[in-house]
């Protein structure tokens, strides 16, 4: 099928009626920080590219606007920069604006100041100084020094008229600047990123304290929201299906629209042969007795398998599951509409930093992207998108969850690639080498729950290797398949370190494994960082 036939994903949030904090994306790999750092304060904000017109600003209540950071340099004939009608839309209605780092940049240079390359570049930790007086809302409760994160190598050699110095460091007069008569401030530091352990207060000092923004976005009144509002979409007799794998996303937008209609949602489980070691069993469980969701199973794990023998490829492997997957749904959409009538809507797990990839400056295309969600579904289907989950990132899928009264265990479970073990068992894909996955993975899980690591870790998984070593148990010689444990500590999945998992839990991992899984006799432990490996290993 050509891509122009398939169901299309929507790309942009729809609610004009909620005050937000406007953020303004200059391409910076920061920005989704940015967004996360005001939700994290209980204030809603949505993040818009740098181009965003007068027009769709005016369709919002905006209580701040906040200019991210960028690789561009403002003086260069083709960098980005905020359109003059939003600056006047700007000073019309008082909008407070903050600049970081490209952001204040660019307020320098729209206004009248100086920005050029600087002699020495400053990337890293900076001590910053207020200056001597300096009584700023901005700093308001920040020592005379404190640590900040630097990434630039242009910086402020002159202030626009009407501003002033409130902060410097050893290599730049200028870190941090304001105009209070006309509300604009700057920062050349990045206060959203962990490394600045004070950057917290400063956006704080100016959402809360200078913009006014209440700090009155909850997850139960999300959820009231947005049951009141499918309600109002789906009608009193309207159904809606949706596909569920049993992490996170799934199993909390399930467990909403449940809430909101009851039965009349549809979801389905396809056992495609590659899940974790009991899962569809656990899922079923879960999902049906202790949510009340309306879940059936579909096995179809001998139709994946059999597809899958002899590939090797990864991208092969992904698009032969993804469109099995579409074709399996499919089928089983159409089974629930004979019995239960028709289903004019999908739900679809889509989070919030899929929207911000769509439409962020010099970001991908605005569709998007699908590896997670069920965006392949042919158009005659005719589905109408529901998207609980939209305009949250994963952190607040989890508070909602716990809001919801979901069980702890899977609210916190760690991400699950849609392929599942089939990229995760490296070369050819069979059922003897999924159980053989399927257990090891089992063990290595189970011992990171009871010594307390699991929570602390962003993702835990084991890969079989496409690799047999020589070994030894007993008085036999052994030939048998190489696994590897892979750990990663992470906040946003774009970056990753390796988890230093203790020794002894490694010895007792490999202990275990070796022991207790047949055709395993040698256990490594994966010690690169995202990047420049990937998490995942295919």
């Amino acid at each position: 099928m050509g891509k122009d036939i398939y169901l299309k994903q929507s790309s942009q949030l729809g609610n004009h009626e909620r005050p937000q904090v406007a953020i303004l994306d200059f391409g910076s790999q920061y920005s989704h920080l940015i967004a996360r750092r005001v939700r994290e304060l209980h204030v809603y904000c949505e993040l818009y590219s740098c181009l965003v017109t007068r027009a769709e600003l005016e369709k919002h209540e905006i209580n701040a606007i906040i200019l991210s950071g960028g690789p561009s340099s403002v003086y260069e004939e083709n960098a980005p920069h905020v359109s003059p009608d939003v600056w006047a839309l700007t000073q019309e209605r008082g909008i407070p604006v903050l600049g970081i780092c490209y952001g204040m940049q660019e307020l320098a240079h729209v206004f009248g100041g100086t920005v050029a390359p600087g002699l020495h570049h400053e990337y890293g930790k900076a001590m910053v100084n207020r200056v001597d007086g300096c009584n700023s809302p901005l700093l308001e409760g920040l020592p005379s020094q404190f640590q900040m994160w630097m990434s630039h190598g242009d910086k402020l050699h002159a202030v626009p008229e009407g501003f002033k110095a409130v902060g410097s460091t050893t290599n730049a007069q200028y870190v941090c600047i304001e105009n209070a008569d006309t509300k604009m401030w700057g920062l050349q530091f990045h206060p959203e990123v962990t490394h600045s352990p004070m950057g917290p207060t400063i956006l704080k000092n100016f959402v809360i304290h200078i913009a006014g923004a209440k700090p009155d976005w909850v997850m139960t009144d999300y959820a009231n929201e947005f049951m009141q509002d499918v309600r109002e979409k789906v009608g009193p007799n309207g159904h809606v299906i949706g596909a569920v794998s049993g992490g996170v996303d799934s199993t909390v937008a399930a467990v909403l629209m449940t809430r909101a209609i009851g039965d009349r949602f549809h979801a389905i489980m396809v056992d495609n042969g590659c899940l974790r070691k009991d899962e569809a069993k656990n899922v079923l469980k879960r999902m049906r007795e202790d949510c009340g969701v309306n879940l059936r199973c579909v096995d179809a794990s001998d139709l994946f398998l059999d597809k899958l023998r002899g590939v090797i490829d990864p991208e092969e492997k992904r698009k032969i599951i993804g469109t099995t997957f579409i074709e399996v749904f499919a089928k089983e959409a159409m089974r629930i509409e004979e019995e239960s009538g028709p289903c004019d809507y999908l739900l679809q797990g889509t989070l919030y930093p899929d929207v911000i990839e769509s439409i962020s400056y010099k970001g991908p295309s605005a569709t998007i992207k699908t590896h997670h969600n069920v965006g392949g579904l042919p158009a005659t289907m005719k589905l109408k998108l529901l998207e609980p989950l939209r305009e949250l990132f994963k952190d607040e899928v989890r508070e909602l969850g716990i809001a919801l009264g979901i069980d702890e265990a899977s609210v916190w479970r760690h991400p699950f690639p849609g392929p599942g073990l089939a990229i995760r068992i490296l070369g050819e894909v069979t059922r003897e080498r999924v159980e053989i996955l399927q257990q090891a993975d089992a063990i290595v899980i189970e011992e990171l729950v009871k010594s307390g690591h699991y929570r602390k870790i962003g993702q835990a998984f084991v890969v079989l290797l496409p690799v047999k070593s020589v070994g030894v148990m007993g008085d036999g010689r052994t030939y048998e398949n190489v696994a590897s444990v892979r750990c990663v500590e992470t906040t946003d999945y774009m970056t990753a370190d390796f988890y230093h998992l203790p020794y002894e839990i490694m010895g007792i991992m490999s202990s275990r494994v070796i022991n207790e899984v047949r055709g395993i006799n040698r256990l490594c432990y994966d010690i690169s960082s995202k990047p420049p490996a990937t998490i995942e290993w295919e």
